[in-house]
């Protein structure tokens, strides 16, 4: 009975519109979904709180996009589904009929953006990367409110947000994008801890990031990162100093130029891991998945030292005998 009256209904509305526009103006009702949208380039759409379909018609008649926006009247008598538009930022894209818009706005299929957090990247050189980014504001201290936010108010943001691509609508603030990354490296962090092997001479997670961090500054070869941190394993078990330029370059800071010379290997910093025993006192850069779990599981390997080969990868050695004449092969005698 119930199907019945919705039928008649459908009729009812039929019937009532053919006899306001006629048959002609009717067949043109039914056909004006399909027309086309008058654009030659993708452009932005915001739909408001209490924009209707008809005031929607009105505005992109204005702008020229559609003709004859009157139509849309009886049209929601005959698809009353077209009138359950929704708010946010949409692109309308050439090809776009009147019936794909209608759509898109009913399904809520907002425009999407990206944000890219680079692994092996610093805090601020992310900064760079946030400046400018659409829909969203961008200040200094946004990763410090997503620290405290989080119960953290050590002040030290580094190495705590996960690097990846994150997907965000025009009406997503940069905290909460920033947000779901702080809390994608504590779940990614909290997992590589409890997985970790039993003779990792680390105490804390907080250890183990800024290991992870070191060893993603070290090697981007995925087959040597659980050889590298075997290294730096293996080094702290026998209170050996790490002795890794990646740390001296990040407590040099902006008066790093590219070369690292005797000097600054003998500095006195914080981060100089020549002078320092132990680990420095934060991470260096945001780590990737890789390099944390490599850093919780490091290869079973009894190598102390490790030396670039200049391509990317690297010679290891167990004893500085086999280092030395690594590095005369490949560092000292390079012209």
């Amino acid at each position: 009975m119930k199907k019945t009256i919705i039928i008649l209904t459908s009729l009812m509305t039929l019937t009532t519109v053919a006899c306001v526009v006629g048959f002609w103006g009717y067949q043109q009702i039914i056909a004006y979904p399909s027309q086309l949208l008058s654009i030659e380039k993708p452009v932005e759409l915001t739909i408001a709180q209490g924009m209707n379909v008809t005031k929607l018609g009105a505005d992109l008649e204005n702008k020229q996009f559609i003709t004859d926006s009157w139509k849309l009247k009886y049209l929601l008598k005959i698809k009353p589904e077209y009138a359950h538009i929704r708010t946010g930022l949409y692109q309308i894209n050439p090809g776009d009929s009147i019936d794909s818009l209608l759509t898109k706005l009913n399904r809520g299929d907002e425009m999407t953006f990206s944000v890219t957090l680079i692994e092996g990247k610093t805090i601020k050189e992310w900064h760079e990367s946030l400046v400018d980014l659409p829909h969203l504001t961008f200040d200094e201290q946004v990763f410090n409110r997503v620290l405290i936010k989080n119960g953290d108010e050590s002040g030290l943001p580094e190495g705590k947000f996960f690097p990846e691509t994150y997907q965000y609508q025009a009406n997503d603030s940069l905290e909460a994008i920033l947000d779901r990354s702080y809390q994608m490296m504590q779940k990614t962090l909290a997992t590589a801890w409890g997985e970790r092997d039993k003779d990792l001479k680390l105490t804390t997670p907080y250890e183990l990031l800024t290991i992870a961090s070191i060893i993603e500054k070290e090697t981007g070869k995925p087959s040597e990162r659980d050889w590298v941190a075997a290294v730096f394993n293996n080094r702290l078990k026998l209170g050996m100093r790490l002795q890794t330029d990646p740390t001296v370059i990040y407590g040099m800071g902006e008066r790093y130029n590219g070369n690292i010379t005797r000097s600054d290997l003998r500095e006195h910093t914080a981060f100089n891991t020549y002078r320092i025993n132990g680990l420095p006192p934060t991470p260096i850069a945001a780590p990737s998945k890789a390099a944390i779990f490599a850093a919780a599981k490091p290869a079973d390997v009894n190598y102390l030292y490790f030396v670039s080969r200049n391509d990317g990868s690297h010679v290891f050695s167990e004893t500085l005998a086999q280092h030395n004449r690594a590095v005369n092969e490949y560092q000292r005698n390079r012209k």
